[in-house]
């Protein structure tokens, strides 16, 4: 079967995974401008794909095992998920005429990148296409903004969920944030899942925000993407919200913990993003929210809210 000038990148992960391959995907575009770019990555990350515009196509893969490619095999394909060894066979198997990956033991023939623990996820894939002899620009994670409407135009957005308890700050410490906040005279609101209605209201009530204000489960991404590109502050954890607010360029303030900044926090050069960390690495997936994050006191979050606020940093 012929190769075809298509290149398949694989990164089938969450939103936040997404926004940061973005410097990696736009690399891959300058490098092959003429090649069909095909993003395997899950259906629902859809409006955001559409908005980088390195993708020409995206192909639904909702995880490891489920990477189907149709037609011809690719001329290029590109490990953005991992570093194997699922990743590596899935991407072997659309029996591509190269692959770009990490090296991983169980594949001692096939030529890779050594893995680092050390570097920031951004920094990650940039550094795995230099080693293909493409270059990246690491701050390259600006999207434009959507063409929908904003739900809050102009809102502060609280975003209290995290895919693991190690990440959610308590919400009662929220629910202070968003009392002052609202105190203040800003408008407020709470985003989240439908699973997360009820840890929104949990921030709502006590901060005596009306029912309006909770937004958790009554947008689509396309609708946060929005919200967050027309917010006035973000206020979040260590979650994809808090990479919208980079990619729009919209001030946040992010509890970090147990991870650092360091290996998931915007560029040290985005002054409109305060990342706040306490304490030490841990598990990010723990089933308990994290020690450090657990120092973090609503005073240093709302100092540091204020001051965004105060500066009104611009979006461009």
């Amino acid at each position: 079967m012929a190769v075809t000038d298509s290149v398949l990148v694989l990164r089938a992960l969450g939103l936040g995974d997404l926004l940061t391959a973005v410097p990696a995907l736009r690399a891959l575009r300058r490098a092959r401008p003429d090649a069909r770019l095909v993003l395997a990555t899950p259906d629902r990350l859809r409006d955001v794909v559409e908005l980088i515009d390195a993708v020409d196509e995206l192909l639904p893969t909702s995880g490891l095992g489920s990477l189907h490619w149709p037609g011809n095999r690719p001329a290029l394909a590109v490990n953005l998920h991992g570093r194997g060894p699922e990743s590596i066979e899935d991407l072997l198997a659309q029996r591509p005429g190269n692959l770009l990956t990490h090296r991983h033991p169980a594949f001692p023939a096939q030529p890779g990148l050594e893995w680092r623990s050390d570097v920031h996820e951004v920094d990650r894939w940039c550094r795995l296409l230099e080693y293909g002899g493409i270059q990246a620009d690491r701050e390259d994670l600006r999207l434009p903004e959507p063409p929908g409407p904003s739900p809050a135009p102009s809102a502060v957005v609280i975003h209290p969920g995290a895919a693991s308890p190690a990440r959610r700050w308590p919400p009662e410490r929220y629910a202070a944030v968003a009392r002052d906040l609202a105190a203040a005279g800003h408008r407020v609101v709470i985003t989240g899942s439908v699973a997360e209605q009820a840890l929104a209201r949990e921030i709502a009530e006590p901060a005596g925000l009306p029912e309006s204000a909770v937004l958790a489960g009554r947008t689509g991404l396309a609708e946060l993407a929005s919200l967050v590109a027309a917010a006035r502050l973000v206020v979040c954890g260590d979650t994809g919200v808090g990479h919208l607010a980079t990619a729009f360029g919209t001030p946040s303030v992010l509890l970090f913990g147990p991870t650092p900044p360091r290996l998931w926090g915007p560029p040290h050069t985005a002054t409109q993003h305060i990342a706040l960390w306490v304490g030490d690495v841990g598990d990010p997936h723990g089933n308990r929210t994290d020690s450090g994050l657990l120092m973090l006191q609503p005073a240093r979050v709302l100092a540091a809210a204020a001051g965004l606020l105060r500066e009104k940093v611009p979006h461009g």
